[in-house]
């Protein structure tokens, strides 16, 4: 195993930020397999899930059974992090702009497109080609040297994960059963990831139009094949974003679980010389991301659920009732907030104070939710 710790120069006086990094397996010559936990610094399990991890990579790693390069990032958000303020951690926008840090990453596609010296190399190798494209991205990388702490922080996450075969982002919902985003161009191939990860809701689509972290990587190849036909191109590597249930769902068997899911995974791709369980779980066929409903509410109100994680609903059927608390008859008149689609009742919120625009859950469903085009992220 090796430790390397990465520091940011903070904006303010004074202020320093660590980004520590973890590898296992670097001189096995096989793929590089990167996996980050706290993009969004409020969501927790996937911190606890990569320290169980590495636990086991470290003990497969002294018995020669690794066969891969794991790079492993399980606090990749220290400025989230120190947000605190009035006894509450904030972490999911960055307090200087309100960006999400988890929107907004470069679309590598369009930048090394304006490289000659990438465009003009390209030929009819696959192989050669990605090869090309990851060095195209290092120029990159090298000509725009960061100078805000969140460039910084952005700038060493892509510096780890930018030639990697594997990227694997672990988050969390408010309140929700397992789910995963993926491009599908990564299924049925990686069905397997699904499988172990006992996702209950696998959310399909190539580009949900915020920029996140794990499109980035897949994406890149998607559009790269589009724009560039006459060149060969492989297939996009496997990125995906891990949603492991909800925040208070930190606990040291349910993530432990967790990584050996995890664990399981690499061992059935041949990334660990090991057995894997042979009782893989079979988990619920993909969706489209744009037959995922998210119910929001219009007005401000007293949330009181009528349905509870893993229902199955039908259109119409009463998700919640919302008693007012302003009007004519405060904390009396209650208006129900409906189902627009059937599907999977994955998530629900933990604030039952609500205000116009909030989503206060999410459904899975298999028809095109009406108006889910462009923008399908939450925030």
């Amino acid at each position: 195993m090796k430790l390397t710790t990465h520091h940011i120069t903070g904006d303010t006086p004074s202020a320093c930020f660590s980004v520590p990094v973890y590898e296992f397996g670097i001189n096995t010559g096989g793929p590089k397999i990167y996996l980050q936990a706290g993009m969004h610094a409020d969501e927790h399990p996937g911190m606890l899930i990569l320290h169980h991890l590495m636990a086991l990579l470290e003990t497969a790693e002294a018995e020669n059974k690794l066969q891969a390069h794991f790079v492993i990032l399980p606090v990749v958000n220290p400025l989230g992090l120190a947000d605190l303020s009035y006894h509450r951690h904030q972490g999911r926008y960055h307090p200087e702009n309100a960006l999400n840090y988890n929107r907004g990453w470069p679309d590598f596609a369009k930048i090394i497109k304006a490289d000659d010296e990438f465009v003009g190399a390209l030929g009819d190798d696959a192989h050669q080609n990605k090869i090309l494209v990851r060095k195209a991205i290092e120029r990159w990388l090298d000509k725009n040297p960061p100078i805000s702490a969140l460039d910084q922080q952005r700038h060493i996450v892509m510096r780890h994960c930018f030639d990697a075969e594997m990227v694997l982002d672990l988050h969390c919902d408010d309140i929700a059963l397992n789910h995963i985003f993926i491009v599908p161009q990564n299924l049925p191939r990686y069905q397997s990831l699904v499988d172990w990860m006992r996702s209950q809701a696998t959310l399909t689509a190539e580009d949900s139009g915020g920029g996140s972290f794990d499109e980035v990587w897949s994406a890149l190849w998607i559009k790269l094949a589009k724009s560039l036909p006459d060149a060969a191109w492989p297939e996009p590597v496997l990125s995906a974003t891990l949603e492991y249930r909800g925040q208070q769902d930190v606990a040291d068997k349910l993530n432990y679980d967790d990584a050996k899911g995890l664990y399981h995974f690499f061992c059935e791709e041949n990334m660990i010389d090991d057995e894997a369980d042979i009782n893989r779980p079979s988990m619920p066929a993909p969706t489209a991301f744009t037959a995922c409903e998210i119910v929001r509410v219009t007005q401000t109100g007293l949330l009181a659920y009528q349905v509870s994680l893993g229902d199955i609903v039908k259109a119409g059927d009463v998700i919640a009732e919302l008693i007012s608390l302003d009007g004519a008859a405060p904390a009396r008149e209650c208006t129900p907030i409906m189902a627009g689609t059937d599907g999977l009742v994955f998530s629900l919120n933990q604030m039952k104070y609500v205000w116009p625009g909030m989503s206060i859950a999410k459904i899975a469903g298999n028809k095109p939710v009406f108006g889910r085009e462009g923008y399908l992220l939450e925030d």
